[in-house]
């Protein structure tokens, strides 16, 4: 079957194949998994786009083909199955590892056949609404997926949300995992529920991308402390549009630095920018920051010889938990899905393929006795998140717009 023709938009063959994107990868067409890229290159051609690589295009394409012919069997690698009584998996999943997770999940569901497993599993950058939608529409526990993943705290702390699901004890922590990886054992930083309700998969870390050339004789800032302190007050560029992180941010400054803390963050901000935006700042012509936050993953796209240099904040680098709820009650069904999810194979494509470091003890996550910052579940428990969110977000923006 012939999937793939030269004349296919970029776009419609990423949105249609997102398992291509992978392939494009290796052979240098870059970060066709981040909107910014899309909105760049989307409405090229593949033919356009593999002349401008000197690439043969016809053997490219017939590549494509036979790769889809041997690994789609019509089937969609982002969603799968319908049939009655199925186990239900839905959420969002980092775009730099989506991919490469969906297809070993791809790869366990073929060696285990009894299991009937219809997912959904989104790019992050598709935003929670739809999946908040659904959580708001079930509205009853047995409506509910089996098993939800995502980064981010409004979707499962909010009331009117996961929370009130929560109060009723419908999701246990099935890991079977009672120690989380020693990297998360620094000060302060306790990433297991106490409660055994919700368990993680991994995190995703917010770090510095200082630009040398920008800074002045400003000192390079090493803690969340020096970037509050003052000195560069509108030289920050925060990912706001990152939803899961940019909460993440606010509310770990929240707790730690309370709410002057957030409003510094906020008089700190020069602008938003998408990390792909980040990690070329140093090409901007006006508007430069001096500094930007980004999840650690982007800074594998810095140029050694550049004048950006990316720092790992002394006191931690302030994280996005990925959470996975799983039901209570489907327990004996779902556990095998469970210890898939939560098993070493994954850990490693998280750690390794997207720099989110695995909580699974068994990994490796290269991090040498780097730190971590969270919020810690005392203050998620003492706290509504929901609140906290919208009044941190009120206080920062406020702060940004004063001159």
């Amino acid at each position: 079957m012939k999937y793939i023709d030269e004349n296919m938009k970029i776009v419609e063959i990423c949105n249609r194949y997102p398992e291509l994107i992978e392939i494009f990868e290796k052979y240098g067409i870059k970060n066709l998994y981040l909107e910014a890229t899309i909105k760049i290159l989307g409405n090229m051609t593949l033919k356009n786009i593999l002349i401008s690589k000197k690439i043969n295009v016809d053997t490219f394409v017939n590549m494509l083909n036979n790769y889809l012919n041997e690994n789609r069997n019509d089937v969609d690698i982002t969603t799968k199955g319908s049939s009655e009584g199925e186990i239900t998996v839905t959420g969002l999943l980092p775009c730099p590892i989506r991919i490469p997770l969906l297809e070993k999940f791809n790869e366990f569901l073929k060696v285990n056949k009894e299991l009937s497993v219809k997912y959904e599993l989104k790019a992050a950058s598709a935003g929670l609404e739809w999946l908040k939608k659904d959580v708001i529409e079930a509205n009853h526990p047995e409506k509910l997926a089996d098993i939800f993943i995502s980064a981010g705290f409004d979707l499962f702390f909010e009331d009117k949300l996961m929370g009130k699901f929560k109060k009723e004890k419908i999701f246990k922590d099935i890991t079977g995992i009672k120690t989380y990886n020693k990297d998360f054992e620094n000060e302060r930083i306790w990433l297991k529920d106490p409660d055994g309700d919700y368990s993680m998969l991994g995190v995703v870390p917010a770090v510095f991308l200082v630009n040398k050339a920008v800074l002045g004789n400003r000192e390079i800032p090493n803690t969340w402390a020096d970037i509050l302190s003052g000195k560069f007050e509108k030289s920050v560029s925060l990912p706001i549009s990152d939803f899961d992180l940019f909460n993440s941010i606010l509310i770990s400054i929240n707790q730690r630095y309370g709410e002057n803390g957030v409003k510094a963050l906020g008089k700190a901000l020069l602008k938003n920018l998408h990390p792909s935006q980040m990690v070329k700042s140093d090409k901007m012509k006006e508007d430069v920051p001096a500094i930007t936050i980004m999840p650690y993953f982007f800074t594998k796209m810095i140029k050694e010889d550049g004048p950006m240099t990316a720092i790992w904040p002394e006191d931690g680098a302030i994280i996005s938990p990925i959470f996975m709820l799983t039901k209570k009650a489907k327990e004996d069904k779902i556990k095998k899905i469970v210890d898939f999810l939560s098993g070493k194979d994954v850990g490693e494509v998280l750690s390794h393929q997207g720099l989110f470091p695995s909580i699974n003890p068994e990994v490796d996550n290269k991090l040498e006795g780097k730190k971590f910052m969270w919020c810690g579940w005392d203050y998620i428990h003492n706290n509504n998140i929901g609140d906290v969110l919208t009044n941190c977000k009120n206080l920062f923006f406020e702060s940004a717009k004063e001159e």
